[in-house]
């Protein structure tokens, strides 16, 4: 090493806790969370219930291209899920209102977080994407 030039060691990461050890057994509690999280209806209704209760035709009406089964399975599972809450007023017609709950509430963060990384990184997996399209076969 030359004389005045520091010497940088970067420390290894820690070793991962025996509980995030990766096999197919541990994996699978997280990847029944993750389908349900990570579907595409549940994010979208996630993020549109962020900024408060909405009704059942408020919410299809802002998520562009979601069926009403699909939407109404959707928020089934996010309530079984404990995600959301589902509270009716007994009026004529019935107003049916979701709200996320505490536990929603903390899944924000998380999906704002993975939104803001895809939408970063959307570049260069477009240009990975038509890269690996026009290599020869």
């Amino acid at each position: 090493m030359a004389v005045g030039t520091p010497q940088v060691t970067a420390p290894l990461p820690p070793e991962p806790p025996e509980r995030l050890a990766h096999s197919s057994e541990s994996c699978r509690p997280a990847s029944e969370i993750l389908m349900r999280i990570g579907d595409k209806w549940s994010v979208l209704i996630v993020m549109m219930l962020s900024g408060g209760p909405l009704r059942f035709s408020e919410l299809k009406r802002r998520i562009d291209g979601i069926s009403q089964r699909m939407l109404t399975l959707t928020l089934r599972g996010l309530e079984r899920d404990g995600l959301v809450t589902r509270t009716v007023t007994p009026t004529i017609p019935p107003r049916v209102d979701y709200e996320l709950t505490a536990l929603g509430v903390s899944l924000r963060e998380p999906v704002n977080a993975l939104g803001q990384w895809a939408f970063d990184n959307r570049p260069a997996m477009l240009a990975a994407r038509a890269a690996y399209d026009g290599r020869e076969a």
